[in-house]
């Protein structure tokens, strides 16, 4: 790693400083990680081949030595990132594509929760014996997107699924509850109806506040000391609302992806729109619909980050750096984006698939980011170049063409025989849906004890896997 330095005035100057003793220790990895140059130099470092379905989510432990995927396959998978080797993998039991996989902290890596298309929420625990098992916390009636963890909790977590149900997990008790149902907005005591939740995310420096976001064009603010833990009392009740004031009343555009920085700032990815960061004092209040339009002429518009395209898959976005310097967000067209956040300034523009990018993870600690999206593989990214690489010759017209696509695609009339044939798309997926459910209801009910279903797995031996790929057979993947 230390060519990432030859040709680098900046980290030849930081070396001195701390040589001279002129740096703090502490100091100087958060200012080497998060200068432009560094990221600049930011290259594919290497390939995890191992599952046999699209990848839909990475994290890394929060020590960062370890990396845990979960894919369409149904498979999550442990790695050892630095070394691209597989260190065991297990069936997770879902009966569908996982879509998050979560390391619960301070547990040792041995507590994993998952989510998926199935609607389920499951734990897997892995055992001294090197063996595995898993059950069912709980379920959603629909697809669960994303889950967050409690900062520092072993024991908390949340779900939110296409239900519109916000449910709290305390693995102390093997208990999912369901909080509140998420609603939209009305005027005139209008009736109201769910909305379908794509992203959760809890606030790092408070975590009693968590934001939503789904199927409208509101991003979501709550206080979870507002909520008692029997949902049949509780209402949806934000305590604030952030939208882009274009956007309001907009009913063609949904978030898919939220995320914290360190500070309280809230990023938000709109379903073919751009990026959004939003402070505090930007907040529309819990009734946002209830503001004055003067009112809203006086807050302050948000920063906005474009260029990509997020049309075709559940895309989530991301800070990066020791300080959230960077915003990051994967594309349709197959590329990773990073601008700097402040200033909105790209300054990396990376082919991260062939086909899509759908997540991006930063490293806890070191300017490493993995990716994952349609390819069957995870990818690793670090400051591995002796070069500052410029943006790609075709940088320019990348960015126009997303941009285009995106203009004409919020200008398409739907006629009636595009709308029929929405409607029998979702109707077949209704009745997939259904079946798996009775399928696994005819399961449960010879198999399942009270708390989950539960089986076992040995670890998997990870010389099987390498990075010039996996020899097992291939299947298609499915953009949701």
């Amino acid at each position: 790693m230390d060519t990432i330095y030859k040709g680098s005035e900046f980290g030849f100057l930081e070396f001195g400083r701390r040589e001279m003793g002129s740096s703090q220790p502490r100091s100087f990895p958060r200012r080497i990680c998060a200068s432009e140059v560094f990221v600049k130099r930011i290259d594919l470092y290497g390939k995890l081949y191992g599952h046999d379905g699209c990848v839909n989510t990475v994290e890394f432990n929060s020590t960062g030595d370890l990396l845990v995927s979960g894919s369409d396959d149904k498979q999550v998978m442990f790695w050892n990132w630095a070394a691209r080797k597989l260190k065991y993998s297990y069936p997770s039991g879902h009966l569908d594509n996982i879509f998050q996989t979560r390391i619960m902290p301070f547990t040792d890596d041995r507590k994993i929760v998952t989510s998926g298309a199935d609607g389920q929420v499951r734990l897997g625990e892995v055992s001294e014996n090197g063996q595995v098992k898993t059950k069912r916390l709980g379920e959603h009636d629909g697809r669960i997107h994303k889950l967050d963890v409690e900062p520092g909790s072993p024991h908390i977590f949340y779900s939110c699924g296409e239900d519109g149900f916000v449910q709290h997990f305390d693995l102390r008790s093997n208990r999912a509850t369901k909080l509140f149902c998420c609603s939209s907005f009305t005027e005139n005591k209008k009736t109201s109806s769910s909305i379908s939740l794509n992203a959760i995310v809890i606030d790092p420096r408070n975590p009693n506040y968590f934001a939503l976001g789904g199927s409208d064009e509101y991003a979501r603010l709550y206080d979870i000391r507002q909520y008692q833990w029997d949902a049949s009392s509780n209402l949806d009740r934000p305590v604030n609302t952030f939208c882009p004031h274009h956007l309001i009343d907009r009913h063609d555009v949904h978030i898919t992806g939220l995320a914290y920085s360190n500070t309280s700032e809230l990023l938000v990815s709109y379903h073919d729109e751009v990026i959004y960061l939003f402070e505090k004092k930007m907040g529309m209040g819990p009734a946002p619909l209830s503001v004055p339009h003067e009112d809203l002429q006086e807050l302050e518009e948000p920063q906005v980050y474009s260029g990509h395209r997020n049309s075709q898959t559940i895309k989530g976005v991301s800070f990066f750096g020791p300080n959230d310097d960077y915003v990051l967000t994967g594309s349709d067209c197959g590329h990773i984006f990073i601008w700097k956040k402040k200033g909105a300034k790209l300054v990396r523009l990376m082919v991260g698939d062939r086909h899509i990018v759908n997540h991006l993870e930063p490293h806890p600690c070191l300017p490493v980011l993995s990716s994952c999206g349609i390819e069957k593989n995870v990818k690793l990214w670090a400051p591995m170049s002796t070069d500052v690489l410029p943006l790609p010759y075709n940088a320019e017209e990348l960015v126009k063409n997303n941009t285009q696509s995106r203009e004409d695609h919020s200008h398409i009339t739907l006629t009636p025989d595009v709308i029929t044939h929405v409607l029998r798309m979702q109707r077949r997926q209704a009745l997939a849906y259904i079946e798996r459910r009775y399928t696994r209801g005819d399961i449960e009910s010879g198999e399942e004890e009270e708390d989950g279903e539960a089986y076992f797995s040995d670890f998997s031996d990870g010389d099987n896997y390498s990075e010039e790929g996996s020899t097992a057979n291939s299947r298609e993947c499915t953009i949701c």
